[in-house]
This record gives structure tokens, C-alpha cells and sequence, in this order.
């Protein structure tokens, strides 16, 4: 399966899937329209052999530290997990991250989502610690750092 760059024309596919990957969690307002009409370029998606969606990475570079790329979303279908799908859209962001000068990259992700927090540190993430309400009272979030060689 081929990554490809995410354009505005996925955003109805992968929104229509965000919340049932999720398990009915109510994910959409966090992923609004302007991810794929504004960064294309470091957004990807994975479609599988019968051209559905499988995969894919928001993600996008720092416009307050220029060292730094951020990875907003990452999602795999459910039956495609375990495949790598994952890992693949990240290695390609890092790379493309590395190509424009960044050297860091940052996520977040909830600290009850403890299959997250064990692929990001498989990933070779760190927890750079654990923020309280860094989403609203009561959001407290895992915030990941990984160094670029």
C-alpha cells in the first residue's frame, strides 16, 4: 500500500471513519477541514488494495519553532492494525520533517490510551511529562518529544 499525500478531497473519507476507528469516541471536531486544505504536504494517507482508506497522519511543521514538526492525528483502521501501517506514516513525516531542517517531533496523546503511549514509545518517543487540563478542565495529556537523527 502506497502513502500518499493527504489532499482536501480525503477529508470526507477519513472524517467519515474517524469516530468508528475510535470506538464511537466523538474524535471528528478534533480533525475540522482545515488540516487537509492547509497541509497537504505533511499529511498522508494509506488506501488499502480496494482503494478504502486505511491509514493516516495530520501532521505539520512548526510556524513558532523552526526546528520543530508537530503530528496532530494518526489513525489506523481497525482490521489494519498491527500491520505497520502506523509506523510507516510516521517514518515518512520524519523524513520529510528532517528534509525541511526540523529536528524534533511532538504529539500528544490521553494518558488512558495506553496502547498510544506504548506505540509512541516504541517509536522511540520520551514522555516529556504529563499535563494536567492541557485540553480543558479534566483533558490531561501525555506529551511526547522525539529528537531526529
Amino acid at each position: 500500500m502506497e502513502i500518499r499525500h493527504a489532499e482536501p478531497a480525503d477529508y470526507g473519507r477519513v472524517i467519515g471513519r474517524v469516530n468508528t476507528w475510535w470506538a464511537g469516541r466523538d474524535m471528528a471536531p478534533m480533525l475540522p477541514r482545515l488540516f487537509f486544505v492547509h497541509f497537504e504536504g505533511t499529511s498522508y494517507v494509506v488506501d488499502d488494495e480496494d482503494g478504502q482508506l486505511a491509514a493516516f497522519l495530520i501532521g505539520f511543521l512548526s510556524q513558532t519553532d523552526p526546528h520543530e514538526a508537530y503530528v496532530h492525528f494518526v489513525g489506523v483502521g481497525p482490521e489494519r492494525r498491527g500491520e505497520g501501517l502506523g509506523r510507516r506514516l510516521y517514518e515518512r513525516f520524519f523524513a520529510d520533517a528532517v528534509a525541511h531542517g526540523r529536528t524534533t517531533v511532538r504529539c500528544v496523546t490521553s494518558p488512558h490510551n495506553e496502547a498510544s503511549v506504548a506505540f509512541h514509545r516504541a517509536l522511540g518517543f520520551d514522555v516529556e511529562r504529563i499535563a494536567r487540563d492541557y485540553d480543558g478542565p479534566g483533558e490531561d495529556r501525555v506529551l511526547f518529544v522525539k529528537r531526529l537523527a
